[in-house]
């Protein structure tokens, strides 16, 4: 990829979610989304946080960044942070189709990013499940004491699943699908701690599924430690990924 600039990149940042849809506070997303920025402009993304949008400003952001012309760009990258269920991530007021939002960059609908990768990155729990049967959750985020800043363990609610996009889409998912992702509420997520980690040492030279793989291989090795419920200790994680990329991808760094 030898575009002027790398490209630009969404982040869309869910801590709370209205009465009505019963979901907890994700306590440590702020951690995520802090380290995301910092990861993505080092590797010279424009990046455009956003935090607890309802559904029709998220649909507006995605709107505008279709429209938007990507011809001087690499590529797009676009993250959610929040809980998900079944093809659906939340924003504060409702469900967003994951299968919409990636329409939306398709070759028909943004032609500036026909032949580019585009990059979809979930934070959110895709199941009810560890490695084993366990109960449903092992704490909620609502149970939590944030007063006293202890680093406790928790999961996103809902199922998100692998979803194909076309051709040029990365799907990154924090976990396999039928199973929790862990978030700790003061650290953040085990998947984005680890992937900005990977980011940091080998953004600018390893190929991105190698560093897609190096993640998988990372969080596998975390497992429960700090949790109130005790069934869940010594359970562990294991992201996925479903590439439709038809070259490879590196963010080296761009010349001043």
């Amino acid at each position: 990829m030898w575009f002027p600039q790398r490209g630009l990149a969404l982040i869309f940042n869910q801590e709370k979610f209205s009465t009505e849809l019963h979901l907890p506070p994700r306590h440590g997303t702020n951690t995520d989304k802090n380290n995301l920025i910092a990861r993505l402009e080092e590797l010279s993304f424009l990046v455009k946080p956003y935090d607890n949008l309802t559904v029709q400003e998220i649909e507006a952001v995605i709107h505008d960044a279709a429209v938007w012309s990507h011809s001087e760009s690499d590529c797009f990258l676009c993250v959610f942070l929040s809980h998900g269920e079944n093809e659906c991530v939340y924003a504060g007021d409702g469900r967003l189709s994951i299968r919409d939002i990636t329409h939306s960059f398709k070759g028909d609908r943004c032609p500036s990013l026909v032949g580019k990768p585009k990059i979809f990155i979930f934070q959110a729990c895709r199941g009810d499940k560890h490695d084993d049967a366990v109960s449903p959750m092992d704490v909620v985020d609502s149970e939590v004491n944030t007063h006293t800043h202890t680093n406790q363990l928790v999961v996103d609610a809902g199922s998100v699943q692998t979803l194909p996009a076309g051709a040029d889409f990365l799907m990154c998912y924090s976990v396999a699908e039928g199973y929790f992702s862990h978030r700790e509420t003061v650290n953040g997520s085990w998947y984005i701690q680890d992937l900005c980690e990977v980011l940091q040492e080998h953004g600018a030279k390893l190929e991105v599924t190698e560093m897609l793989t190096l993640v998988n291989r990372r969080v596998s090795l975390r497992q429960v430690e700090n949790c109130i419920d005790r069934n869940a200790v010594g359970k562990k994680q294991v992201p996925c990924y479903t590439s439709m990329l038809t070259k490879k991808l590196y963010f080296r760094n761009k010349k001043l």
